[in-house]
């Protein structure tokens, strides 16, 4: 076998290639400034909106009292609890004496502010003032008695129109001194009888 034809052995081992590799590859890397292509990294994606609970007035309520509320202590003896009961009522009882304290100092400067009303009532009905009538005597039969007719003239409040309105009493008098179609003057006094509320006290026109 004297034609075989023999192969050039090389210096190049597995580790120098390697390096020769790496060299090339930082020259080139040092030449070319350009970054190397990399696929495109997709952008995260966004974060699903959660569904915001929607919770009716009288839960939203409810959760606000629940976040206020202290927290759970243990179990209480009953002196514990009756403890705090009494403070609670002591407590609220100065909250009510604070506020009615207010309330009758405002009230008494409103009182303060305000002018004097005048009294709702006329003062012919004032206390010590008996009520004073003038009428005709419509009747005198009964013995130390008689009947008189009030007549009433007055304008409609509202219509202007004149109303005549006329009332009968029965009057006490002592002496017997009025007689039929006579004008009387009478007044209040003590109830006499069972219709009696009124006293003879002048006899202003005798009936012709």
């Amino acid at each position: 076998m004297a034609d075989e034809e023999k192969t050039p052995e090389t210096d190049e081992t597995p580790d120098s290639i390697q390096e020769e590799v790496e060299t090339a590859a930082s020259e080139e890397g040092a030449g070319d400034t350009s970054t190397v292509d990399t696929p495109e990294e997709a952008p995260a994606p966004a974060a699903e909106a959660q569904p915001q609970e929607t919770l009716t007035p009288k839960e939203r309520r409810a959760r606000k009292r629940a976040a206020k509320a202290p927290a759970a202590s243990g179990p209480k003896t009953p002196e514990e609890r009756n403890a705090a009961r009494v403070a609670a009522r002591a407590h609220k009882a100065k909250l009510r004496r604070s506020y009615r304290e207010r309330a009758k100092t405002k009230q008494a400067e409103a009182r303060k502010a305000q002018p004097t009303p005048e009294p709702d009532q006329a003062p012919e009905h004032g206390p010590g003032r008996p009520k004073v009538r003038q009428g005709i005597v419509v009747s005198d039969k009964a013995d130390k008695t008689i009947v008189v007719r009030v007549d009433v003239t007055r304008r409609h409040r509202r219509y202007g129109k004149i109303m005549r309105t006329s009332s009968k009493i029965h009057a006490h008098d002592e002496r017997n001194d009025a007689g039929a179609g006579d004008t009387v003057r009478v007044v209040e006094c003590r109830p006499m009888s069972r219709t009696k509320r009124w006293r003879l006290t002048d006899v202003l026109e005798k009936a012709k």
